[in-house]
């Protein structure tokens, strides 16, 4: 069964990136069919999809992010990430790293295989 892990800062300044890592252990994130997302979840808001890279790596972002978030994968550690450059404290939520199939809602957490999330503050 595939498992995925976040890790990152649990805090950052305003104006710095923000660096997340998903370690993926059960599962080759090179496996066919697969989408491997970043998705964020704001205090008292909705989940928000940031990015994902398939399994042949290529890149897919949220217009309203694409701008500051870059998604990137080492497969030889099996594991993903995410920069998200100058945030604000409206960056402040948590991150999850999630594995899901073609056609699947990105911001529904009973569909795929999802970490537990890492929370991270954007303050000074």
């Amino acid at each position: 069964q595939v498992q995925l892990q976040e890790s990152g800062p649990g805090l950052v300044k305003p104006s710095q990136t923000l660096s997340l890592t998903c370690t993926v252990s059960g599962g080759s994130i090179t496996a066919n069919s697969y989408y491997w997302t970043w998705t964020r979840q704001p205090p008292g808001k909705g989940l928000e999809w940031i990015a994902y890279i398939s399994y042949s790596g290529k890149t897919y972002y949220n217009p309203s992010l694409m701008s500051r978030s870059s998604i990137s994968r080492d497969t030889s550690k099996n594991q993903f990430t995410l920069q998200l450059t100058s945030v604000t404290p409206d960056d402040t939520a948590v991150y999850y790293c999630s594995r899901v199939g073609p056609g699947t809602n990105l911001t529904d957490r009973t569909l795929g295989s999802w970490g537990q999330g890492t929370q991270v503050f954007v303050s000074s």
